[in-house]
């Protein structure tokens, strides 16, 4: 990692734990002596409207990533990562979880939702690289699906683009969650390491 300054952009939907990614994220950091600004907009209070949060790690003064700023996005849906696309220069590494989440416009009719070779197409178009997983099988694998956002932030790591180590991060996970689910966390944080690297 060049620079003294890493953007991270997390968008996902409501119920996916994407507000809690950010946080461990945010610890994780701390935990490594270094500043940091989060912030979130929620699009709906309910489950399933738009979230994103954006994480900057190092001499930002605000917490809003400019247009083309994001050394990373994480998308926790397809669409999702196309809703923030304009973060994106040729420098941006997208991690992007495969599994789609039906926007209600798409479920009433009023809306298509485009293939995933349209999507991966304007992603590829626009970014330095893509890292696309099924983030949600993996977490399964792991012993819930509930740990998609856990599985997304090892692949974030696994990317090589956070300035803090595996360790730390891991660190933060342990801090942020109960204890009795810590271990299938683990687990979920290391799928999504070598899904990133494999």
């Amino acid at each position: 990692m060049t620079g003294k300054q890493t953007d991270i952009m997390l968008s996902g939907v409501g119920g996916q734990g994407t507000l809690l990614a950010a946080k461990i994220l945010g610890d994780a950091a701390i935990l490594a002596g270094k500043h940091v600004v989060v912030s979130e907009v929620h699009g709906m209070a309910q489950r399933g409207g738009s979230v994103e949060c954006m994480v900057r790690i190092g001499e930002a003064l605000g917490p809003i990533i400019p247009d083309k700023g994001a050394d990373a996005i994480v998308g926790f849906e397809p669409i999702e990562v196309l809703r923030y696309i304009q973060k994106t220069s040729g420098k941006t590494i997208v991690v992007m979880n495969s599994h789609k989440v039906v926007p209600f416009t798409v479920a009433t009719g009023s809306e298509k939702y485009p293939s995933m070779d349209e999507i991966r197409a304007e992603i590829k178009k626009r970014c330095g690289k893509l890292i696309e997983l099924e983030a949600y099988d993996l977490a399964f694998k792991a012993g819930t699906s509930l740990a998609t956002n856990i599985v997304l932030v090892g692949a974030l790591c696994g990317s090589g683009i956070l300035p803090m180590t595996e360790e730390v991060v891991l660190q933060a996970i342990k801090k942020n969650v109960p204890a009795k689910y810590v271990d299938v966390n683990e687990r979920a944080f290391r799928l999504g390491i070598q899904a990133a690297k494999s």
